[in-house]
């Protein structure tokens, strides 16, 4: 699990092999990633839009941007969590993501960015 706070804005990350959804052989590896935003601030914001640095480590980086999060623009009053679901499939065995969220104070409409901590997509054997 990996965390990290900016701007108030805590964002932790758990990771998950799927086996079931993957085909080693193949070199096919997909993994779900699970994000729990928590909006620590005494005002309310809003998430606008998400950017994606995904590293492959034999192939070029991919970078992904759009609004929103799963379909969503979730709105966070003070200490409220927004927890989704996503997945990333890679085509070698390490990589990892990174990237930020911007996000607007809906008290004075600034927009802010809130960075997402880099996490490991490992496929499990090859941690030994």
């Amino acid at each position: 699990m990996e965390t990290a706070i900016t701007e108030g804005v805590q964002i932790t990350v758990e990771t998950k092999f799927r086996s079931d959804l993957s085909h080693v052989i193949d070199n096919q590896f997909f993994f779900n990633y699970t994000i729990t935003m928590e909006n620590r601030n005494n005002f309310t914001v809003q998430l606008l839009s998400r950017d994606w640095y995904i590293f492959d480590s034999l192939n070029e980086p991919n970078f992904v941007s759009g609004n929103g999060v799963i379909g969503e623009q979730p709105i966070l009053k003070p200490g409220q969590q927004f927890t989704y679901m996503s997945g990333c499939e890679l085509f070698s065995e390490i990589g990892f993501m990174k990237g930020f969220y911007t996000f607007k104070n809906l008290t004075d409409n600034k927009l802010f960015q809130v960075y997402v901590p880099i996490f490991k997509l490992i496929h499990p054997p090859r941690l030994n």
